[in-house]
């Protein structure tokens, strides 16, 4: 941890550095498997799955931007590198044999709901350690999980 003038104690900036950097490698994670989806969906409703897919990635990447952030706003070091992504994340891989069209909404959808789930956790254990400042952040973050999450499952529900 750096010196800051933070007025947070330092074992509640380690233990929210510790809960934002995991989500901060997961966001990083799912930002890449949701850009392979981007690139390679494919079916009858490939444009507009391109754009529900590339527009996830930007909102995934304020995420990680805003956890970034405030990480090192606490006297953390954010630190996200492809190998440490890949040694760390809790994310399950992307499955390389997904078909095509809806199977990509399906799998992604998996992937932001277990993100959500993860990050809703952390918002009572941030606001526990006294940092109601990250417990918000990470409300806003899942908030915004939920709608990207609403989007993917309009495509996936079918009328009677």
């Amino acid at each position: 941890m750096y010196a800051t003038h933070h007025d947070l104690s330092i074992s509640t900036r380690e233990a929210v550095v510790a809960i934002l950097s995991a989500h901060l490698i997961d966001a990083m994670d799912l930002f890449t498997q949701v850009k392979e989806a981007q690139w390679n969906v494919k079916g009858p409703n490939v444009t507009a799955l391109h754009t529900v897919f590339r527009s996830m990635t930007r909102v995934i990447a304020r995420h990680c931007d805003a956890m970034a952030n405030r990480i090192v706003a606490l006297g953390g070091r954010a630190e996200a590198t492809a190998r440490l992504v890949a040694a760390r994340s809790s994310i399950d891989e992307f499955p390389h044999d997904t078909p095509a069209g809806l199977a990509y909404v399906s799998v992604i959808a998996g992937k932001l709901s277990q993100f959500g789930k993860a990050v809703r956790a952390s918002i009572v254990d941030t606001a526990n350690c006294g940092d109601t400042v990250t417990a918000d952040l990470l409300t806003q973050i899942t908030s915004v999980n939920d709608q990207q999450l609403q989007v993917l499952d309009a495509h996936l529900q079918v009328e009677n």
